[in-house]
């Protein structure tokens, strides 16, 4: 269970999500923009009450 977790944390981090964003494609401006966004309304939210 700790793999699946830490493969997780890993794939959803905001700055792994912005660079695969750029590999896509996106411009730096674009995916700087829509990880920010992200992090603001999923990855912040979806982490444990520490």
């Amino acid at each position: 269970m700790v793999k699946v977790r830490n493969y997780l944390q890993h794939r959803l981090n905001p700055l792994h999500v912005y660079c695969r964003l750029l590999d896509c494609g996106f411009s730096r401006r674009t995916a700087h923009r829509v990880s920010g966004l992200y992090e603001r309304w999923f990855y912040r939210s979806s982490l444990p009450e520490a």
